[in-house]
């Protein structure tokens, strides 16, 4: 599992991409127009709080675009400009994202000379067809070999997958999940497909070429995926796109974006875990639920939605939560009733 620590963003919106992906625009992604200069790396540098320790690592990341697919000079010149933070905090370190194609052992070897420690690879799908379908460039045996040689280097390995891409389906997500974990990564993110503007899949949407999961669907699938991930003890770093205001203000057309996605899927994974506990006990006419005091939203849901469920699926006239001694992970039925 990836140690928890704190991160130090720096966008680089499509520098290096060699591909035209059907459902990507970095700038409305990611809220940034302008690629990364060796400067935008000195001023995240100079931004970060005073007093910071060396208690929790602290990691600069280059998100976005392909890294390691621009020029050597200039992926050295942004690496070196980040020099002052691994010289000034003992345990820093620095991350890049690519694709899986732009990976080979000189490259990982540079990246390691410079203080590199994470390397995030677009796996997205290891389905051919759905990778052909989504124009990505690369193919599932890419994505197998490059992660081979990032572990082998003893870097540390997050993978990236979306949900929802032309030509997936819930069942063929299911196996990329299974794909991945074979993999063995550090920690893995999951991007349900977002519909945005200005992109090809926009286009294909608007032909009625492609189809969006709904948010619903989304959550459902990625409630699934994240238990799939957690019996495989792989950290799930992230659910779905981080919001920004260019998204949540209309670029995201359609499609499962929610700036608050994860809370959604996490608690469906609470009604999920309700269920099970409550259905073996037949009709149930009123129920209090105990979880731990950080865990009631989670469990009440988005607008009380998982109590609602809980009243249709077990036919009761009462369910409630209350914060106990529950575990962060556990349920608990402090109270129940049930129709005779």
């Amino acid at each position: 599992m990836t140690p928890k620590r704190r991160v130090v963003p720096v966008f680089v919106p499509h520098l290096g991409c060699p591909n035209a992906c059907v459902f990507c625009n970095q700038r409305r992604i990611s809220g940034r127009s302008r690629p990364a200069t060796p400067e935008t790396v000195y001023k995240a540098i100079e931004n970060i709080p005073a007093g910071l320790t060396d208690d929790i690592p602290l990691q600069l990341a280059f998100y976005g675009g392909s890294f390691t697919a621009i020029s050597v000079s200039e992926q050295n010149a942004l690496l070196d400009a980040a020099g002052p933070l691994l010289t000034r905090y003992k345990n820093a370190s620095l991350r890049v994202s690519t694709r899986p194609d732009c990976i080979d052992r000189p490259t990982l070897d540079r990246l390691l000379s410079h203080g590199v420690k994470t390397v995030e690879l677009g796996a997205q799908s290891m389905c051919r067809d759905v990778l052909e379908a989504s124009r990505r460039g690369h193919t599932p045996e890419d994505t197998e070999a490059a992660a081979q040689l990032v572990k082998s280097s003893g870097m540390e390995l997050i993978l990236q997958m979306m949900t929802g891409l032309p030509a997936d389906t819930p069942e063929k997500s299911v196996y990329t999940a299974e794909k991945l974990i074979g993999l063995r990564p550090d920690g893995v993110r999951v991007y349900p497909t977002v519909v945005i503007r200005d992109t090809a899949l926009y286009d294909m949407w608007q032909r009625g070429e492609y189809q969006a999961h709904t948010i619903d669907d989304a959550v459902s699938l990625c409630a699934e995926l994240r238990g799939m991930f957690d019996r495989a003890g792989i950290t799930v770093i992230r659910m779905g796109l981080n919001p920004t205001e260019d998204l949540s203000g209309g670029d995201a057309v359609c499609g499962a974006y929610h700036p608050a996605f994860g809370e959604l899927v996490f608690s469906r994974i609470y009604l999920m875990r309700a269920l099970a506990l409550l259905r073996p006990m037949g009709r149930v006419k009123s129920v209090t639920l105990g979880v731990h005091k950080k865990r009631v939203s989670r469990m009440v849901g988005h607008a009380r939605g998982n109590i609602e469920a809980l009243r249709r699926e077990l036919g009761a006239f009462s369910v409630n939560v209350k914060a106990s001694d529950a575990g962060p992970d556990e349920i608990v039925i402090l109270s129940i009733e049930n129709d005779p």
